[in-house]
């Protein structure tokens, strides 16, 4: 069984671990400014995430079926790439959407800048070239398929799937701690709710057990 890949396929692989590696990079620059910066992300931010995390999982499946025996090479490409588009389309909407609520002459924006942009405006410019990514990668898709089975996922393909579910993890932990028991967000959060839900929880048992030791003596 062949397991060198050359060419083409080599350059292919290559790219597909960028790609998911360079997402999460951007991911992870997000999370700078929540936890270092502590700007909260508001919700059309959390879903620009969430599209983002989605457009990596195309190549990584791609990744993942290349140590596949009897997968259609070809039709690999062709899925993990159409959930890339429709992941990345998404996130167009939405980041471009958020764009248009700060257009206004004066308007200060949501959050920091790096470079001049907020991370909507380059979450925007992210998608556009996720979306240019995947249709040169199809319309080159007789040369970019892997056609080479390896016999087990190689050492860099297990490192960036690790990378990308630890990615995907702490942004569902973030979530779930930014939003509590609650299913919605307010459009400027300014704390945890989590956190918050948890003190105030721990505050009444307190209370409660305070309450019920005097009732005792």
């Amino acid at each position: 069984m062949m397991t060198k890949l050359c060419g083409w396929e080599r350059v292919s692989f290559v790219l597909l671990h960028v790609y998911v590696l360079g997402v999460c990079g951007v991911v992870l620059g997000a999370y700078g400014f929540q936890f270092i910066g502590k700007e909260l992300p508001c919700p059309l931010c959390l879903l620009q995430r969430m599209a983002m995390l989605l457009a990596a999982a195309g190549p990584m499946f791609i990744i993942n079926r290349s140590s596949i025996l009897g997968s259609d090479p070809k039709n690999d490409l062709a899925i993990g790439f159409g959930m890339s588009i429709l992941a990345a389309a998404l996130g167009l909407w939405i980041s471009g959407r958020q764009v248009l609520l700060h257009i206004l002459p004066g308007d200060p924006g949501y959050g920091g800048e790096v470079l001049g942009l907020h991370l909507y405006s380059w979450a925007f410019i992210v998608f556009a070239t996720i979306l240019l990514v995947c249709g040169i990668t199809l319309v080159m898709s007789r040369v970019m398929v892997i056609k080479t089975k390896f016999e087990r996922p190689k050492m860099v393909s297990q490192l960036t799937f690790w990378v990308l579910g630890i990615v995907v993890s702490t942004n569902a932990i973030s979530v779930f701690a930014e939003s509590g028991t609650t299913w919605f967000l307010p459009d400027n959060p300014t704390e945890y709710k989590l956190i918050q839900e948890s003190k105030e929880f721990l505050k009444e048992r307190s209370l409660k057990n305070s309450s019920e030791s005097q009732k005792a003596s």
